[in-house]
């Protein structure tokens, strides 16, 4: 029986560890680290697998901790070595596999409101064309300034998603002479999680206050023109974002519509939503104040059952057709499948009830 060589072993130790960071699938890593107790501590101990996944998703750098969740008595691994190794070998996975779908939760805050609730930030999660024989829209106040921005601000589906594209229709008033789109010159997108928890107790809609400042902001995108069209307009990120903290601010600079009764410039949205992937259960982030250290927390038995849905092909994601995709819209809930799957985006539980707008007048 010939011999068998570890030929990584006959290297110095910087070219071996200098080959297995070629490996750039975290899978490949894995299967590295089973080759031999040498190759398993070049990983482990290089933590490689947390590099490959900075390399690939900077934002994760502000992670400063892992700790993995026991769901039993055993005693948990003091190896925070081997448990980083796990956890981001398997966070590689989640942010490159696990299925796409819709990623806004809830409306937190609109820098500003023109008639509230009537023009609220939620209408913009709302894919119906109309509420109570109203159209459902954002609208700011209005300015006697066209740079004037405004900003939209989100909560997520999760406090760990990344983010690879976000849709936004601008709105366009049929009941207005000449039907004027009342879009924004421009748009940009930012990330991040808020200062205190405790501050978002606070109802930012319902005082129409502007929440911009309760956040820190980790990520900016570049700015994207926006079309002066009643569509939905794709805006897709240079690369997937990790938004840590699970808050999206949407950005609208610039106005290009006036309106004829006032003189003034306004923006109004339709629609709004986030493209990407949710890594909770699995995975999730808890922020240390003040310090705002950052701890992920990583649950490999919901790993692995997201895992497997991904492998046969069960996964909760929504399918495109509750987004308005032709002009004019004309959109109402669509089927039955799909008002299902947008009921179980939502894990923390969101009534629903049924309303006959036949039932109502506007006064």
């Amino acid at each position: 029986m010939d011999a068998q060589i570890d030929f990584l072993q006959w290297l110095e130790p910087d070219m071996a560890l200098k080959i297995l960071t070629y490996l750039d699938d975290s899978a490949d890593l894995i299967r590295a680290s089973a080759v031999s107790r040498y190759w398993q501590n070049i990983v482990v101990s290089n933590g490689l697998s947390k590099h490959l996944c900075i390399t690939r998703f900077p934002e994760l750098a502000s992670i400063t901790r892992v700790d993995e969740v026991s769901h039993d008595n055993s005693e948990p691994s003091h190896n925070s070595a081997e448990i980083e190794h796990r956890a981001y070998a398997s966070l590689f996975r989640a942010l490159t596999s696990f299925p796409q779908t819709y990623c806004i939760a809830d409306p937190v805050s609109a820098s500003s409101t023109d008639n509230y609730p009537e023009e609220s930030i939620i209408n913009t999660l709302d894919p119906r064309d109309r509420i109570l024989h109203r159209d459902s829209y954002w609208s700011s106040t209005g300015s006697d300034d066209p740079e004037a921005p405004e900003t939209l601000i989100y909560n997520l589906t999760a406090s760990l998603c990344v983010i690879s594209e976000i849709v936004l229709h601008p709105f366009q008033a049929l009941f207005q002479m000449d039907f004027p789109i009342y879009s924004s010159k421009a748009v940009r997108f930012r990330m991040g999680h808020p200062k205190s928890r405790d501050e978002l107790d606070h109802d930012f809609m319902e005082t129409q206050e502007c929440a911009d400042d309760k956040f820190i902001w980790t990520y900016t995108s570049p700015i994207f023109p926006v079309a002066r069209e009643n569509r939905l307009q794709r805006f897709k990120l240079p690369e997937p974002v990790v938004c840590i903290g699970g808050f999206l601010q949407i950005q609208l600079l610039g106005r290009v519509q006036v309106q004829a009764a006032d003189g003034k410039y306004y923006i109004c949205v339709a629609h709004v939503q986030a493209i990407g992937r949710r890594l909770s259960p699995a995975f999730s982030v808890e922020f240390s104040e003040p310090s705002n250290s950052v701890s992920l927390k990583y649950d490999a038995v919901e790993f692995g059952l997201t895992m497997s849905n991904v492998s046969s092909g069960r996964n909760n994601s929504l399918s495109t057709s509750l987004l308005p995709v032709q002009p004019p819209r004309q959109l109402a809930w669509g089927n039955l499948q799909d008002f299902m799957q947008m009921v179980q985006a939502h894990p923390d539980g969101v009534e629903y009830e049924w309303v006959d707008d036949d039932e109502f007048e506007i006064v």
